[in-house]
């Protein structure tokens, strides 16, 4: 089902990744279309400050795809945060070696070089896109350097498993927004496409707002929308109005 028309009164929370640009075969190689940037800068008027984008993308990596956007980013799915541009916040206590994790990665991925490693300031992704039949190699790889770092925990995804911190989440960070004064008070509506989204969909409907779906997959948002491009649409259509 098509979402409603997007109150003017919402706080709009926005994933990145094949909900504002369109999935790509490694993390570096996606296409920013040449609207976003100026869509972003109207919605972040129209709703008076409240739109953000949370991601699994570090906060300084969003900002460099879009050095000009001036709300809010939660990157490393919570772990990282950004407000009006300014700095980068870590969410979370825990210590790692992150040196050691990425080097290990790529030590275990070594033999399989189908298999992507993305480096995260908080964290690291294998990606199994290229080949699909190498899905638990990686599951097992990544348990064993959870296994080797303590504070991590597995998150699935889209053709990947990623290790993040354990006890942070998009959930915990669309909340933790909410309570900024732009965002107070307004209905949360998030957008997103992936496993990683659910969390966050789920803590803006218990809000009394709502989430939307980019693309296909279960999820337990109450909308829809078949592709970026089609959330583009609905977005402008909010700022035609």
């Amino acid at each position: 089902m098509n979402p409603p028309d997007l109150p003017a009164d919402a706080a709009l929370f926005l994933d990145f990744d094949g909900c504002l640009v369109e999935i790509a075969d490694r993390p570096d190689s996606i296409v920013i279309p040449d609207t976003l940037a100026g869509r972003l800068k109207r919605l972040h008027r129209r709703h008076g400050g409240a739109v953000a984008l949370i991601s699994g993308r570090g906060v300084a990596d969003l900002r460099a795809y879009l050095p000009d956007f001036p709300g809010a980013v939660a990157g490393s799915h919570g772990a990282e945060l950004s407000l009006g541009g300014h700095g980068i916040e870590a969410t979370h206590g825990a210590t790692l070696d992150v040196a050691a994790l990425h080097r290990q990665a790529h030590d275990i991925a070594a033999p399989h070089p189908a298999v992507l490693v993305e480096p995260k300031p908080h964290g690291v992704v294998l990606h199994y896109r290229a080949d699909p039949a190498l899905r638990g190699f990686v599951e097992a790889a990544m348990q064993q350097l959870a296994d080797n770092h303590p504070g991590l925990v597995q998150q699935q995804a889209k053709m990947a498993v990623e290790l993040r911190p354990d006890g942070v989440g998009k959930d915990r960070a669309l909340a933790r927004l909410m309570d900024l004064p732009d965002f107070a008070g307004r209905l949360p509506v998030y957008a997103g496409d992936d496993l990683t989204d659910e969390a966050a969909i789920a803590e803006a409907q218990s809000r009394g707002g709502f989430g939307i779906k980019i693309g296909e997959g279960e999820t337990g948002a109450r909308f829809r929308l078949g592709d970026p491009a089609a959330l583009a649409r609905w977005l402008d259509s909010a700022l035609s109005s």
